[in-house]
């Protein structure tokens, strides 16, 4: 099943109740948008500027109007490249967030994809401070078929991290992803750590190609941009990796955080299986919400 279908099986019709594009249509839908966690402003931004099209282009039709919508909530979305700039060898791909959202988890599943278009990856276990986060992702190293660079429970982040450029730069490593304490940091400690990460990916891998994805948990809509809101205040995010997108009807929170924030969703988790976590298409995604 693909990821549009998956989407689409938990999503609710919008126009269920479309017999034209009246006042009444304009504010039922508005309300369905907020339901689905797009947020008040950003669904109030877009039904005005469907209003608009409808009214300028004299869309009619359910269809017509279901259209104009898809690209108006696309264009919500168009704030930046989807894809990891994985131009370099090696990459870097910092994975940050709080506990529980998938950060591991994720890790793993773009381990296999990356595996599987015939990169050479190596898993960073620089979260040394929950207990059995490395043996964690030792086990996801293992079923995406990856190396993996860890120490002991509670050791310095920053040596893990120098250990595994390293060894990236000495076995000819593609791409680094690096596994976080997720920890609802105060701004201060948060921006201490991620700068001593950052530090020694600029002194060890200088002008590579770095990302840093927040993952965020679909499930926790408007509780997601609050936690995007204060990573992007911190840490600069590149990119977003949303799980549990299976598992939720309120998927609208892609679009409240690319229009808030500016950052692009770049991957999304549908499911448990390695293969669930696919490069985010905006589009698509429109396609399965409306």
């Amino acid at each position: 099943m693909g990821f549009f279908d998956k989407l689409k099986k938990i999503t609710t019709n919008l126009f269920s109740g479309f017999t034209e594009a009246d006042e009444a249509f304009f504010e039922e839908l508005e309300e369905s948008l907020i339901l689905a966690d797009l947020g008040l402003d950003t669904a109030m931004d877009a039904v005005e500027k469907l209003r608009v099209r409808v009214r300028k282009e004299k869309l009619q039709d359910q269809e017509s109007v279901k259209a104009a919508l898809r690209d108006v909530l696309a264009e919500e979305m168009a704030v930046g490249e989807t894809a990891l700039n994985l131009s370099t060898k090696p990459s870097v791909v910092l994975f940050i967030g709080v506990n529980g959202v998938g950060k591991t988890t994720s890790i793993g599943k773009l381990a296999h994809r990356l595996k599987g278009e015939g990169k050479r990856v190596l898993l960073c276990a620089a979260d040394t401070f929950r207990a059995a986060a490395a043996d964690q992702l030792q086990i996801w190293a293992e079923r995406a078929g990856c190396e993996l660079v860890r120490q002991h429970e509670g050791a310095d982040p920053g040596a893990v991290l120098f250990d595994a450029l390293q060894a990236a730069k000495a076995r000819n490593v593609d791409v680094v992803l690096c596994d976080t304490a997720g920890r609802l940091h105060n701004k201060a400690n948060l921006m201490a750590e991620l700068h001593k990460l950052s530090k020694i990916i600029d002194r060890e891998c200088p002008g590579c190609a770095r990302e840093t994805l927040l993952v965020l948990d679909a499930t926790t809509g408007q509780n997601g941009l609050i936690q995007a809101r204060t990573f992007q205040e911190t840490a600069g995010l590149t990119g977003i990796v949303l799980t549990k997108l299976d598992g939720t009807a309120k998927g609208g929170i892609v679009v409240a955080i690319a229009k808030e924030l500016g950052v692009p969703v770049k991957l999304a988790g549908v499911g448990e299986s390695l293969e669930d976590l696919r490069p985010f298409d905006a589009r698509e995604y429109v396609e399965a919400i409306i």
